[in-house]
């Protein structure tokens, strides 16, 4: 376009207003605006991705492991050992989200003939683990799934961490470091990895035929048995005394599994001295019993409160238990709320708490400073003591 001079252009809008109809009068018709930032991002980290069950198989006698590959054209986004996927379930009329760490390698996701993931997972209890217990007794190969990964910071970085890894499992916890142990074997993890596993009977060890059969002089795996059998080898609890044992120089030690072993662990680990800073820790999930939980009211019983839920201008008035997150409340009611670790540490399930009283763990808080200031709470792992108001996204 031709230039005529300050004043003339600066008063020339409909010259310009012209110029831009007829170009894109003549204009392709088709988009060809391409960003790569934006389409590495999507690549990296996609919203949904369509998962199809190829294979299930036994990884003791009381867990399995679910393979997962691509479907419906889509690409399995890479992640670090360590991370978790977290997948979508319709269990009967309920729908809902579950986070789980994946047991497979990063490179088998990346390479092969077909890329996959997999995870590991146990069976619950009678009247404990909903969605866990429909995995282990429903799902079977060519089924169908919209998954979301990666997620979670329970990884190694190299900038952060020693080179000496020594990994504390108890329970479906050891699925992580099985990832961890077939990436150092593979050549493409630059770490020592120690594993001390807590298993309650030498006959049920998750995942021990992977473990043992992994060839390489930078992973070491020691079961540590509870029971009272006949064992040759470690025996009793993660001490102190056989942490140390198996340490090495300069450690940073990862801890997964449940609740109960956690608090035992961190008390060991702080006999020892080990700054926290040296400690990366997993949790998994809400406590079985949040009765159990440091700081939760005395004398506060199972009881139905009111839940109002503010998305927009549509209020809703559900019931909730106060002995469950508000999530599964919402769950319940059809009422959608993004979850992903259901830990209480992404903050995907974030809500505005309005009105009401309600209670968090201490182990389940990851939220901001800010979001505390300003009344902000993650569903997941929020209490409601009293009929409450809450407030959520529009999904």
């Amino acid at each position: 376009m031709k230039v005529h001079g300050f004043l003339k252009d600066v008063t020339g809008a409909s010259r310009v207003t012209k110029a831009r109809r007829d170009r894109i009068a003549h204009g392709d018709p088709n988009n060809i605006y391409y960003d790569p930032i934006l389409a590495t991002a999507q690549e990296l980290h996609p919203d949904v991705t369509h998962v199809v069950v190829k294979e299930v198989r036994e990884a003791s006698p009381t867990a399995r492991t679910f393979v997962f590959a691509a479907d419906k054209g889509d690409v399995l986004p890479p992640f670090q050992c360590g991370q978790y996927v977290s997948l979508d379930l319709q269990i009967g009329e309920t729908i809902t989200t579950r986070p789980y760490s994946i047991s497979s390698a990063p490179y088998e996701a990346r390479t092969g003939a077909e890329p996959f993931f997999a995870i590991t997972v146990r069976n619950g209890r009678p009247d404990s683990g909903f969605a866990a217990n429909w995995l282990y007794e429903n799902v079977k190969a060519g089924d169908t799934f919209t998954a979301h990964l990666p997620y979670g910071q329970f990884y190694w970085e190299p900038l952060r961490d020693s080179r000496n890894i020594v990994a504390l499992a108890g329970g479906s916890g050891i699925t992580p470091f099985c990832s961890m142990a077939k990436e150092i074997a593979h050549g493409t993890m630059d770490a020592d990895l120690t594993i001390l596993y807590g298993s309650v009977s030498s006959s049920d060890i998750i995942l021990q035929k992977e473990l043992e059969a992994i060839q390489c002089d930078r992973v070491r795996f020691i079961n540590v048995i509870s029971g009272n059998e006949e064992w040759d080898g470690e025996k009793g609890f993660l001490t102190a005394e056989l942490i140390k044992k198996y340490s090495g120089e300069d450690p940073t030690y990862f801890v997964c599994g449940p609740l109960p072993m956690y608090n035992f662990v961190r008390g060991e680990l702080d006999r020892l001295g080990v700054p926290a800073r040296h400690i990366r820790m997993e949790v998994f999930g809400a406590p079985r019993n949040i009765q159990e939980a440091d700081g939760w009211p005395k004398d506060t019983e199972a009881r139905t409160v009111q839940l109002t839920v503010i998305r927009g201008q549509q209020k809703d008035v559900i019931e909730a238990n106060v002995l469950e997150p508000i999530a599964v409340a919402l769950e319940r009611a059809g009422i959608k709320n993004r979850t992903r670790c259901r830990s209480g540490a992404c903050g995907y399930c974030r809500c505005r708490l309005i009105e009401g009283n309600v209670f968090v763990p201490s182990v389940g808080d990851g939220r901001r400073w800010a979001d505390k200031k300003f009344g902000w709470y993650h569903a997941c792992s929020t209490y409601p003591l009293t009929d409450c108001t809450v407030q959520i996204p529009i999904l």
